[in-house]
């Protein structure tokens, strides 16, 4: 994506056509870098009207992030939140890995677009321009790491209150980390970790919500993909979901930090997408096993029965791959 293109598109976000020479005058550059950088509008999900004589149109507006309606949104101790948002970015999650100490506590970061998104095992996370909301929470701890095992079974619960709340219904939750409606992802949550064993730690929590997926781009997606428009049945405002996401991770996060996963591990077993079903679940280290999905250890791990009755616990951090078993 040109790094002018989204300056372009607030300009544009009146609805009104702009000549390339008002545009380019508005943010100091060259009618030819206005050129090239609306030429890149639809490699993001963004449709312009060109018109001869009369310049450019944006026929439908994006629902741009706004932190003054966010936080206007947060309830109680939420309201604590530091909301940061940026138009491009490589990566929230790296973003905020990288942050120089000392690093704030509650610190969302949100962006526009991020044309370097990740997902679990380093997969890409794909969105469009106000298609998706896409953000990290930076979270300390007083505990180590160890004690963050099961941290992205505690997010899934978060996100699978907050959108039920919105009318998403028969939700399902795929472990360790993504959220299904109708077998198809539509959130998927990054959990990455800093810190001592022994405390204190610190939790980068990166999610990612469809909120419209565009043909073009569901067909460069290889797994089964939807959004929050077709779970819902109607359009979703980016900055009332965001609010109401981190009004949810706040409960979330302050329930695991009193008790871990001992009362949240029922709920999200309660939505298990593959509760009962066999499965194959490949390791890091390219070991198969195959068992029917029993249930969690009260640390978030995985449990399997084979053939023979045996419980086997798998860990997240020690998974490839896990899938129905054909």
């Amino acid at each position: 994506m040109h790094h002018q293109l989204i300056p372009l598109l607030r300009i544009l976000s009146d609805g009104k056509f702009h000549a390339g020479s008002e545009l380019a005058q508005q943010l100091d550059i060259s009618r030819a870098t206005v050129c090239n950088a609306l030429k890149s509008a639809s490699d993001v999900g963004i449709r312009l009207y060109k018109v001869q004589g009369r310049g450019y149109q944006m026929p439908v507006i994006p629902d741009w992030l706004d932190a003054t309606q966010i936080r206007a949104g947060l309830r109680g101790e939420a309201s604590g939140f530091t909301i940061e948002i940026v138009d491009s970015i490589e990566s929230t999650n790296t973003a905020l890995l990288r942050a120089p100490e000392p690093a704030t506590h509650r610190h969302c970061l949100l962006a526009e677009y991020q044309h370097a998104g990740r997902g679990r095992r380093g997969r890409s996370w794909l969105a469009s321009l106000g298609g998706s909301v896409t953000c990290s929470v930076r979270w300390r701890f007083q505990q180590g790491i160890g004690a963050l095992a099961g941290l992205s079974l505690a997010v899934g619960v978060a996100l699978l209150r907050c959108l039920d709340a919105l009318g998403a219904r028969d939700l399902k939750l795929k472990w360790p980390n993504d959220l299904l409606w109708q077998d198809r992802k539509l959130a998927g949550i990054l959990i990455e970790v800093q810190g001592e064993a022994n405390g204190p730690s610190v939790a980068i929590i990166g999610i990612g919500i469809n909120l419209r997926l565009p043909d073009s781009l569901r067909n460069t997606i290889e797994q089964p993909v939807t959004d929050l428009t077709e779970a819902i049945g109607h359009p979703v405002a980016r900055n009332a979901l965001l609010s109401d996401l981190l009004n949810a991770l706040d409960t979330v996060m302050r329930e695991f930090e009193a008790s871990g996963l001992s009362q949240l591990r029922h709920e999200w077993s309660a939505a298990h997408a593959h509760a009962g079903q066999t499965l194959q679940v490949t390791l890091a280290n390219g070991h198969l096993i195959t068992g029917a999905a029993c249930g969690l250890t009260p640390w978030g791990a995985l449990l399997l029965q084979d053939d023979n009755g045996a419980e086997i616990a798998v860990h997240s951090g020690d998974v490839q791959l896990a899938r129905k078993a054909s």
